[in-house]
């Protein structure tokens, strides 16, 4: 049977006869199919997450793992996870088949192995405290069937993220995620519904387990590193949003908390040096609300 991802779409048959704006127009129309999709999957997603709040909780890691496009966007995602929530880099990782060499260019049958899978997860030390999650359009992919296989043994967490019914590496995993999006515009080419549906998946994967371990407080990146003036602006807009300082306080805050803004709104609020702050961050596992409550 012909996988969904893989089956010819009668809305674009005719799509090489349309004018410009009808080809854009229709595009448009198949990706505004794509939220529903996922929607319909937030039960799944929601339970993928606990099982990663849990696993990074007790000094676990997250992979994400996959080949082309879905591993691309794996690595996207983890390496967004260090500058948004200041997450050590190995805390989310993303492993793509083929190696760094395939985020730039198609390494021509790496999908199709899974005993490299088992190889690179071993690399990386994989173990039981870690969750894997595989990511493949088809849900079929050699490469992620060979990592969701090996992690099941190590008796890590697994998870899975498809775009087809029913698929392999669904039936593979502990929290199977699929999304029905029908055939993409362009028959087989999963990097459009396909892949902005896993985009969505992942960065609500990854933004809600860290909304649950504390990295916000309400919805402000509070956890956020600091590597470029924007960042720097940020923060200091941020540490005057929580504690009311002025712009040249909230500067002298975050230079003596070596810009760690959970750290100098805590100094402000609770009247410690940078030291005592942290030490209550530590007490109250990293979450800013614990120690400062509601500041409405």
């Amino acid at each position: 049977m012909i996988p969904q991802t893989e089956s010819d779409n009668p809305a674009s048959s005719q799509i090489d006869k349309l004018s410009t704006s009808e080809i854009v127009a229709l595009i448009n129309a198949e990706d505004a199919k794509v939220a529903a999709a996922v929607e319909a999957a937030l039960p799944q997603v929601a339970r993928a997450v606990d099982l990663i709040v849990r696993a990074l909780g007790a000094g676990g890691r997250l992979f994400y793992i996959g080949a082309g496009t879905s591993g691309r966007l794996g690595v996207l995602d983890a390496v967004e996870c260090v500058p948004t929530f200041s997450a050590p880099p190995q805390l989310v990782q993303g492993i793509i088949a083929g190696g760094d060499a395939a985020l730039t260019r198609a390494v021509e049958g790496a999908e199709d192995d899974p005993a490299q899978a088992r190889r690179d997860m071993q690399a990386r030390g994989v173990s039981a405290a870690d969750v894997v999650c595989g990511i493949a359009a088809s849900g079929r992919t050699p490469y992620v069937i060979g990592a969701l296989s090996c992690a099941r043994e190590l008796g890590a967490g697994t998870i899975a993220v498809a775009c087809n019914p029913s698929s392999p590496i669904s039936a593979l995993a502990a929290v199977g995620i699929s999304v029905d999006l029908g055939p993409e515009v362009i028959s087989g080419s999963t990097r459009m519904k396909a892949a902005s549906a896993q985009k969505m998946i992942l960065n609500t994967l990854s933004t809600a387990a860290m909304i649950r371990l504390g990295k916000v407080y309400g919805n402000l990146m509070v956890d956020v590193k600091v590597t470029n003036q924007k960042l720097a602006g940020r923060a200091n807009r941020l540490v005057r949003q929580i504690t009311g300082v002025d712009e040249p306080s909230a500067e002298r805050l975050l230079a003596q908390s070596d810009m760690e803004v959970k750290t100098a709104v805590v100094m402000q609020i609770k009247a410690v040096d940078a030291e005592g702050a942290r030490a209550l961050l530590e007490q109250a596992s990293g979450r800013l609300r614990a120690v400062i409550g509601d500041r409405d």
